[in-house]
């Protein structure tokens, strides 16, 4: 959600091209390369987006609060097609690194049984050991920060193409 605009209705589309003229190539990259966090507070920069909300930057809430909704949305509707939630995972880079999101996220979730341990979601994590435990004790769903491995799954499946292979 950088600079990508997530769920739109076709409808705007349709009408931006009938009413404002807007060509399917300028669609394309309005949507693609200056929508999201860039489109609502000016930078995709998402740690510059939260410290300007914590600010009181009027934009950058609007990003962080458009943000958390689409967030919740996908956890709750991920959850409902699993028929139900045993962990929640953050990770990647605002995963990991912003723990403000993921606060928002999860008091929202409390129905699923999502309840962060505030102490942990805000500690930086043990010198290395990035993936961490996050939720409060005794809740339904375990909440946890994993570090991004993408070295590692590339590294995984390049050992399945050439033992097949």
């Amino acid at each position: 959600m950088a600079t990508r605009s997530g769920s739109v209705d076709p409808g705007l589309l349709l009408w931006l091209q009938e009413h404002v003229g807007m060509p399917s190539q300028e669609l394309a990259a309005t949507l693609e390369h200056r929508s999201g966090l860039l489109g609502l507070a000016g930078t995709a920069d998402m740690q510059a987006v939260i410290a300007r909300s914590e600010a009181g930057d009027g934009p950058a809430l609007l990003a962080v609060g458009v943000y958390v909704h689409c967030l919740r949305a996908g956890i709750a509707a991920m959850t409902a097609a699993m028929d139900g939630l045993d962990v929640l995972v953050f990770t990647g880079g605002v995963g990991e690194h912003a723990p403000v999101i993921r606060a928002a996220a999860c008091a929202g979730l409390g129905f699923l049984g999502v309840r962060l341990d505030e102490a942990a979601n805000v500690g930086a994590p043990a010198e290395g050991r990035p993936d961490r435990e996050i939720g409060a004790a005794g809740e339904a769903v375990r909440t946890l920060v994993i570090e991004a491995r993408e070295d590692l799954q590339i590294a995984h499946e390049v050992r399945q193409v050439l033992a097949n292979g």
